[in-house]
């Protein structure tokens, strides 16, 4: 163990290095015709900000328990991951173009192509359009990445109508408000909060439906907005289900029984609030004689490094008489993996988990974003035969204290 250790260590520091090389070399080349001392204060004040960087990554864990404000510290986590993402770039795109150089030189040199000559060109030499573009690339996903800490409230509402030929006609025209992965111990703006909520009210929803992550971590990151979303209201009810990061399963518990009272406390929350929690069950909602199933299940997940804790069969037992039926999993990967599969008449299912990565391109014409590599519905709709899976983009933000793209969402679904 020691000796993987050691190298994943050396790997590192290699990686780090070349990075550095790569980074540095193309801030040398872009001011090498700037006269001294301008172009030594610019090399130094990189190298500052460079050397603190490291210093604030190091300390990331300790940060997280360190006294300083939210404000402050989803700054230190942004400027670091988005100067880290930078560097990346910057270095892989200039990597790129040596081993093209190579490749070229030795092609040269061995008499293959031998026209070729010299690789400077009229204008610009194609090593130096190389280097222009890294840094122009990396800048920009850089301050694209600071900028996208002014989203981070910026809710935006989705609305979808959907067609189901065996929803009965008291649900007709029935307003369905889904929000998701609220991450309370990320949000630091109360205001902004209430002003989401404001929104979602303002929607009129017959039914709200919350599909996990109300916390990070920890149940006390929600005392602060109860008071806020408690004021969420709909005529059939507020239902909510779990999410991965609502089990504490990521940080270090004193004993299970510490970690088992947080979970305790958390879902007084969900009742406190006035929201019906649903553990693997289902309730019955009615409208004059006419009745549909909604059914909750706690985190299921079919991607190894996500904990199941759910049970859809337990859910599920009881409710095959009701002619619809709408689930709430909070991972997406759940419907491929068995909602599909083994419930086909799950009429619809929502989702969240993927925040769609906070990251990524969300228009019309093109939908893309890194998660889609990891997850095949990671935003939006989807369907397959006559069942339909939404996923939510979240409302809160983990990680990156930002939204670069991808917004944060209420989603209205009306069903017809």
């Amino acid at each position: 163990m020691r000796r993987v250790n050691w190298v994943f260590l050396v790997v590192v520091l290699i990686v780090v290095a070349v990075v550095e090389y790569y980074t540095f070399s193309a801030l040398r080349f872009v001011t090498r015709n700037i006269r001294s001392p301008y172009k030594q204060i610019l090399l130094g004040v990189y190298i500052f900000i460079t050397l603190t960087w490291f210093i604030v990554l190091f300390m990331m864990p300790a940060l997280r328990n360190a006294p300083m404000s939210k404000p402050m510290r989803n700054f230190l986590i942004s400027f670091s991951m988005g100067f880290l993402i930078t560097k990346v770039l910057i270095a892989a795109i200039l990597l790129l173009d040596d081993i093209r150089r190579l490749a070229f030189s030795a092609l040269y040199y061995s008499g293959v192509q031998k026209t070729e000559g010299s690789f400077v060109q009229k204008g610009i030499s194609r090593s130096d359009f190389m280097v222009q573009f890294a840094l122009l690339f990396g800048g920009t996903i850089f301050g694209s990445m600071l900028y996208g800490m002014t989203n981070r409230y910026r809710y935006q509402v989705q609305k979808l109508s959907l067609r189901f030929s065996n929803l009965p006609d008291a649900f007709r025209n029935l307003r369905i408000v889904q929000i998701s992965d609220i991450h309370t111990g990320s949000l630091n703006n109360l205001k902004a909060v209430a002003k989401g909520v404001e929104m979602i009210n303002a929607l009129k929803p017959d039914l709200i439906l919350f599909t996990g992550d109300l916390v990070n971590n920890e149940h006390t990151e929600a005392l602060e907005f109860m008071p806020v979303f408690s004021q969420l209201n709909a005529p059939l009810g507020v239902y909510s289900v779990l999410g991965n990061h609502d089990y504490g399963d990521y940080i270090e518990w004193n004993s299970q029984t510490e970690k088992e009272e947080n979970l305790n406390q958390l879902k007084k929350i969900h009742a406190d609030m006035g929201w019906n929690l649903l553990l693997d069950e289902h309730v019955v909602l009615q409208r004059g004689e006419d009745t549909l199933a909604l059914l909750g299940v706690q985190n299921t997940s079919f991607k190894n490094r996500f904990h199941t804790y759910g049970n859809l069969e337990k859910a599920y037992t009881g409710s095959a008489s009701h002619p619809f039926k709408i689930l709430m999993s909070h991972d997406p990967s759940h419907w491929d993996g068995e909602v599909n599969q083994k419930y086909t008449d799950i009429d619809l299912t929502l989702s969240g988990h993927t925040h769609g990565f906070q990251f990524g391109v969300d228009i019309p014409w093109l939908k893309w974003s890194p998660v889609q590599y990891l997850y095949k519905q990671w935003a939006g709709l989807y369907q397959k035969n006559e069942q339909y899976l939404y996923v939510n983009r979240g409302f809160g933000f983990l990680g990156y204290p930002g939204r670069v793209g991808i917004l944060p969402e209420i989603t209205l679904i009306e069903l017809a």
